[in-house]
């Protein structure tokens, strides 16, 4: 047995967990976006053994983007990716078997120039705002409703978006094409270190909409049958990840390791990247179903059927308990 540690010594009750011996060695199929953030951690998980540690191995193919990833999980070519779990809820409501691990909870916010007068959303009316994705992204979602609810008016409506990559969005923003700019937690770093402010974060929007900023959006996802046919694995694939953010969040020298994959400009965004990462770890133990259903139906009330497809409630089974 196994018992994990804290990132913050103080919390260690929350992230406290046993993680059973594995029956045999299970092989762990992942497809990944190595060019993306989370290639920092499964890069970690495998250089420092975290996997071999907690009775798994981890391969790791890469993929274009989250829509191949999917594609490759639905037809049984893999056993893991990263997604986040309105995606496995909308599957699991379809009839697939997904289960989802918290591995992240950074998520970005709203960037404006470091010298633009805007102090609320609203000062934004009439602007252009560039925006990281589609129209149904779950951030978008977010600050439109906080708009509505809490500065009475529609950003949607009142404001210009421009929606694209997010290079494009950051490049778009570094040049002063938008006024705002909505980007993922890793391009709003790199805006950041750039001179850009936060305007108004997720964080900060989902708070004032009742929502738990602690609730994990991103997570590794697997297929219900092979931790059915490796009991244990759910907690074991969890503990490599948390070994591996403590080695990030302990060891300096890790993160010179895997410097070079980050592609940070200069020291400034070097710094911005780490921050950003560690800050967006997710807290230990179960879910919280009932935040989780709280976001849900915020989600299908903006995003529709687009973002949803039919779901009215959480399916069972979604996220994985700790101990399951």
């Amino acid at each position: 047995m196994r018992i994990l540690k804290s990132l913050a010594g103080a919390a260690a009750v929350a992230l406290l967990s046993f993680v059973p011996a594995l029956a045999e060695t299970p092989v762990v199929r992942a497809a990944l976006q190595l060019s993306g953030t989370v290639n920092w951690e499964a890069d970690t998980i495998r250089h420092y053994g975290f996997d071999k540690a907690n009775g798994f191995s981890l391969e790791v193919s890469d993929v274009a983007g989250a829509p191949a990833a999917q594609i490759a999980l639905v037809a049984g070519e893999v056993d893991m990716i990263v997604s986040d779990w309105l995606w496995v809820a909308r599957e699991r409501a379809a009839g697939r078997d997904f289960v989802f691990i918290p591995y992240s909870r950074a998520i970005g916010g709203l960037m404006v120039p470091a010298d633009s007068p805007a102090k609320v959303l609203a000062d934004l009316k009439e602007q252009k705002i560039g925006v990281a994705g589609s129209p149904i992204d779950k951030s978008w979602l977010i600050l439109r409703a906080y708009a509505q609810k809490v500065e009475g008016f529609d950003l949607a409506g009142s404001t210009e978006q421009v929606f694209a990559a997010p290079p494009l969005v950051y490049k778009a923003a570094l040049d002063g094409e938008v006024q705002g700019a909505l980007n993922f937690w890793n391009f709003g770093a790199r805006m950041q270190a750039a001179g850009m402010r936060p305007l108004l974060t997720v964080d900060q929007a989902s708070k004032a909409l009742g929502l738990d900023p602690e609730m994990p959006l991103v997570g590794y996802v697997l297929r219900g049958d092979v931790l059915a046919k490796h009991p244990g694995l759910g907690d074991a694939i969890a503990a490599a990840s948390h070994d591996a953010k403590e080695k990030l969040t302990s060891d300096p020298v890790t993160w010179e390791r895997i410097r070079p994959m980050m592609k940070a400009a200069n020291d400034a965004e070097f710094e911005a990247l780490k921050a950003g990462f560690l800050a967006g770890t997710p807290k230990g133990g179960a879910v919280d179903e009932k935040a989780a259903a709280r976001m849900l139906a915020l989600m299908a009330e903006l995003g529709g059927a687009d973002l949803v497809g039919d779901l009215k409630e959480l399916p069972d089974g979604v996220f994985h308990h700790p101990g399951s």
